[in-house]
């Protein structure tokens, strides 16, 4: 498991609300044009067959945790509730995308996360399911979870805005998957990662 931590000075408290609300209202702005699409529910029937036993995620606050205590790719964070991180990894890894196991966990920001079921859970959404999160010293709490129609705290669809990711990645959005770009720096959503307050230190 890699644990990252930023040195140097943390972003001040207004600085990470100032850049928290700048990155998600960009899918709102990006998603003002019409309503949701739906996806492309096709998966591979092989990979559909052997995850059919698997149980049901019980996803809670405590399913959520310090992004350094998860495993860094690139610029973003994966887990998986499940303990299958090295298939997780794999995937997020992989330069020509591919279909993430149940039970992984993405995540740019502290505040937003997807979590992948197990197939058939929600074809619209190739079962992701999107989750908005309040943070602090004290762990996480669910604000907000559901599937197409989740709307953040600034009226952000964020279904909306992955499912414009080419089909090979997985509803995950990066700089060259499809998806609309976001007015947000790496250095900016780097600031907003580095102060995530259920982090120790």
């Amino acid at each position: 498991m890699t644990r990252v931590r930023k040195k140097g000075a943390m972003p001040s408290q207004m600085t990470l609300v100032a850049l928290t609300l700048c990155f998600l209202q960009a899918c709102e702005q990006n998603n003002a044009g019409g309503g949701v699409p739906v996806a492309d529910t096709a998966q591979p029937a092989a990979a559909a067959q052997a995850t059919s036993d698997l149980p049901e995620l019980a996803i809670d606050a405590g399913s959520f945790r310090c992004l350094g205590d998860m495993t860094a790719v690139r610029h973003f964070y994966v887990d998986n509730l499940l303990g299958d991180l090295a298939a997780t990894v794999a995937v997020a890894e992989s330069t020509d995308g591919g279909l993430y196991p149940p039970g992984s966990v993405v995540q740019l920001v502290p505040t937003e996360a997807m979590v992948k079921h197990r197939p058939g859970w929600n074809a619209a959404t190739r079962d992701w399911e999107f989750f908005e999160l309040d943070v602090s010293a004290a762990g996480s709490s669910i604000r907000n979870r559901g599937f197409a129609d989740v709307v953040n705290r600034f009226d952000g669809n964020c279904f909306g805005c992955h499912i414009k990711a080419e089909s090979k990645y997985d509803l995950i959005c990066e700089q060259d998957h499809g998806c609309d770009p976001i007015p947000v720096t790496r250095e900016m959503i780097a600031g907003i990662q580095a102060g995530d307050p259920r982090c120790a230190d």
